[in-house]
């Protein structure tokens, strides 16, 4: 997120002048760094050539793409409500006939118009709704605006065949992650509590079911799985654990045991990642690299008691029982057995890094002691010419992964291949843009992504790999 970068300017404090110039990367397995300059000039092979202007000013896209606009904001839902601003963080599961159901958070942060969201403002079309079905409102009496929609589309057709309200009167709905037993996670990136903004506690996650129907989900905060400056979430479909990341510059890895594999609301086990012997790791290599690209660690997991707190401290906890610290964790995925997630701070320059964390054999048993899990720094590029401000993280059917950018000047859609070698896909146009909810159809013809500052929402076909 923007708000993130700026976040970052006013609290780290870190002195990055200084830092080394030049691009390091780590890559899948290790590839000379000289090999990739800049990102616009990657290996042979690589990526799918240069990006072509798009003569309708909105998205460039190689030679042979093409993309449709999949929603826009404004306009009337199937269930009445209009299609809300904002969209961010999404996951594409199967629907009927073929179709794909695109699950999207939409990020509605205190100050944002009201004319913007699902309920159209003045025309207070919350009133349609069970009042049980809103999680919060604000003292004015009008509902928090952070929400979900689905919208059925047809891959074959190219056309949006509709689009409902999911969850409704949350804030900052930003980023989270599909599950295995077919549910979308939705978090918070926001810790607020009863006050001027909202009547209610926020800094949660919801899971919200999937349905071509409307369906509104009931919204219960999985308090269990802590309160915190929420980010990405994604679960390990082999143990059923849900791992977390944290937007703050000195926030946390998580992981939640549940009691109940499938089952979150029942409750579980919070914990932090710590690095072995090293209590209180700091990953950033703001001042000095004290991680190297490849570099891996034996992973040791610490509980955190009293999950869902008054005060924004989970993550000072964790520091003082000796979890790591990880600069603006972001996009988060699951992976061909691993994690993989972004930190949009870390670096030398802040410019952002790349992690990738293998379970243990034993993750979340006893016996994990004895073969702990690794965690890893995957790519550390240095150069805001090859990856600037990673976010959000989606990964491509043949291997590739596809990445965000959230910098301060124009942002591209990043990707970077199992060799190690990084290429642009995409570049939003527009003077303010924002690629988020990237991810591909379940058919694997489509890559659907939005651009949170307009709020539309793409379906970009061509030739894949």
């Amino acid at each position: 997120m923007k708000i993130g970068r700026r976040r970052f300017l006013e609290r780290s404090g870190a002195c990055l002048a200084g830092a080394a110039a030049g691009l390091v990367l780590r890559s899948f397995p290790q590839t000379p760094a000289a090999a990739w300059p800049a990102a616009s000039k990657a290996p042979a092979g690589a990526g799918f050539g240069p990006l072509r202007k798009d003569p309708d000013g909105v998205l460039d896209l190689p030679a042979g793409f093409s993309y449709r606009i999949v929603s826009s904001p404004g306009r009337k839902m199937t269930d009445g409500f209009i299609s809300p601003s904002f969209p961010d963080g999404a996951a594409a599961f199967p629907g009927p006939n073929g179709t794909t159901i695109l699950v999207r958070n939409h990020e509605f942060r205190v100050g944002h118009p009201d004319d913007l969201g699902p309920f159209g403002g003045t025309k207070r079309l919350w009133e349609k709704l069970d009042r049980r079905l809103i999680y919060d409102w604000r003292p004015d009496g009008t509902p928090c605006l952070g929400s979900v929609t689905t919208t059925v589309y047809d891959t074959k057709r190219r056309k949006t065949l509709g689009q409902h309200l999911s969850l409704a009167g949350t804030l900052t709905n930003c980023s989270g992650g599909p599950t295995p037993w077919g549910t979308w996670l939705s978090s918070e990136e926001a810790f607020l509590g009863p006050g001027e903004a909202c009547s209610g506690r926020h800094g949660y996650t919801y899971e919200v079911g999937v349905s071509a129907e409307p369906r509104v989900a009931v919204p219960v905060p999985l308090k269990a799985m802590g309160r915190f400056v929420k980010e990405g979430a994604a679960v390990d479909p082999r143990t059923g654990i849900v791992y977390q990341t944290e937007d703050l510059v000195d926030g946390l890895f998580y992981r939640f045991l549940p009691a109940t594999r499938g089952r979150l609301a029942e409750g579980g086990r919070l914990q932090a990642l710590a690095v072995a012997g090293r209590p209180g790791f700091e990953t950033s290599n703001w001042r000095t690299r004290t991680v190297e690209n490849g570099q891996t660690f034996a992973a040791a997991w610490i509980d955190l008691e009293e999950p869902d707190p008054d005060e924004d401290v989970l993550r000072l906890r964790g520091r003082e029982k000796g979890a790591a610290v990880f600069a603006s964790g972001e996009g988060l995925l699951h992976r061909d057995g691993a994690v993989l997630f972004a930190c949009t701070n870390g670096g030398l320059r802040a410019k952002g890094q790349i992690w990738r964390y293998v379970p243990s054999p034993a993750e979340g048993t006893p016996r994990e002691a004895d073969e702990p899990g690794r965690l890893e720094l995957l790519a550390q590029p240095d150069n805001a010419g090859v990856l600037d401000h990673p976010d959000q993280l989606a990964a491509a059917p043949w291997g590739d992964l596809f990445i965000c950018e959230d910098g301060e000047d124009e942002n591209f859609v990043v990707g970077l291949t199992p060799a190690g070698a990084f290429y642009r896909f995409a570049r939003l146009a527009a003077a303010v843009s924002e690629p988020a909810g990237l991810c591909f159809s379940p058919d694997r013809t489509t890559l659907f992504l939005n651009d949170l500052p307009s709020g539309l929402t793409f379906a970009v076909m061509g030739p894949w790999k």
